[in-house]
């Protein structure tokens, strides 16, 4: 072979291995999603801290390349560095460590204030059973429905969690619905709110919540994690490292390490996380009816869970007297996006009365929500197990 041969060669081999010769439509379709979400994270605001890295990672994920080339740059494979931070995903060390930051992040004490409020948190966490019904309904296996129900839980981390155990071939698609809708708070819940309620329901005044002391603050992460992880020990792995970070920022000693796991070790985890979840959309697996029918089944699940706790505060009330009535704005904040669904009840309340303050009160049936959606989680988990 002449040395021009030898260029030519060489040169139609390199070709082979760009990204121009194994594109294929659907990877443009996937790169065009990965770019939405990075528009509706920059542009509209929509969450950036989660869809910045997602959008990202789905690009990063449909980068065409031949799988034969052995190469060892793909997440699917061994000892490439994208399959290293994905074991965190597929073995479930991510999910934990967001719930040590959400704990360390949390104030409990709206809930130790008012613990009627944890019903309501209780009463959001119905998208989530009737999301698993549905799924099975759609033909979709017990384990597999498992992971898309939790969706209704809008808590992303909870949703990787639970599919990595019970349907890690669907966790690409269930983790990015479970993270969208997340971001899609302030536009779904506010319309499902204000259909629900009336007026004056809306200019409801809620008193001020007592003041709790630090010795109940200490106690309740020690007191939480005894009752919630006796009934559903399967959900030890979140349920501890949330209580256990909320102690590290209620004990008034561990500031420092309190710190940490709010601030840059989430911060470390949830850039990996999105990123890893991203990659992990391969048009191949990504593009589906399974990806359809998890997308429609976890707008369902949000849509029920939100009206669910609006609709229980409502059925509250009439047992309340008139001076303890609840506000059903807040009843939305029963799913677990914290605090994201706790604003939106404050804002659509000051939409009516700008003197009306929602927000305390609306924490406490949101980190009910995270409390419930992770004692869902492992309800489900122990069950199918």
């Amino acid at each position: 072979m002449g040395f021009t041969d030898f260029i030519i060669s060489n040169f139609n081999e390199f070709l082979s291995y760009t990204g121009f010769a194994n594109t294929t439509i659907p990877n443009l379709i996937m790169i065009a999603v990965g770019a939405f979400f990075i528009w509706l994270a920059i542009k509209k605001d929509f969450e950036p801290l989660l869809l910045v890295p997602i959008g990202l990672g789905i690009i990063l994920g449909n980068i065409p390349f031949r799988a034969d080339a052995g190469l060892e740059i793909g997440l699917y494979e061994d000892n490439s560095v994208l399959n290293i931070f994905y074991q965190g995903v597929r073995n479930g060390w991510y999910p934990p460590l967001v719930f040590l930051g959400i704990g360390a992040m949390t104030d409990f004490s709206s809930l130790i204030a008012n613990p009627k409020l944890i019903l309501i948190g209780a009463a959001a966490q119905f998208g989530i059973f009737g999301a698993y019904m549905t799924a099975l309904a759609l033909g979709f296996e017990p384990n597999q429905a498992a992971g898309i129900a939790i969706i209704g839980g809008a808590d992303g981390p909870t949703a990787i969690f639970l599919s990595s155990k019970t349907a890690p071939n669907l966790m690409g698609a269930i983790a990015v619905c479970a993270y969208s809708y997340m971001a899609l708070v302030p536009v779904i819940q506010p319309f499902i709110m204000k259909v629900m309620t009336t007026k004056k329901e809306r200019l409801i005044r809620m008193k001020s919540p007592r003041q709790v002391s630090q010795t109940e603050r200490i106690l309740f992460p020690i007191i939480g994690l005894l009752l919630t992880t006796f009934i559903v020990p399967s959900g030890l792995p979140l349920l501890g490292m949330l209580f256990f970070g909320n102690l590290l920022k209620e004990s008034g000693k561990t500031t420092r390490l309190a710190k940490t796991a709010g601030s840059a070790l989430n911060d470390i985890v949830v850039m990996l996380l999105g990123l890893t979840v991203g990659c992990s959309t391969q048009a191949s697996e990504f593009l589906t009816m399974n990806t359809i029918f998890i997308f429609f089944i976890g707008a369902c699940a949000f849509i029920v869970a939100t009206a669910s706790g609006v609709g229980f505060v409502k059925l509250m009330n009439l047992f309340l007297p008139k001076n303890k009535k609840i506000n059903p704005l807040i009843g939305n904040a029963g799913v677990s996006a914290v605090p994201m669904s706790a604003r939106i009840s404050n804002n659509v309340g000051q939409e009516y009365d700008r003197h009306n303050f929602l927000l305390m009160h609306a924490m406490g049936p949101n980190v009910a929500g995270v409390i419930g959606s992770a004692v869902a989680a492992g309800a489900l988990l122990g069950f199918l197990k």
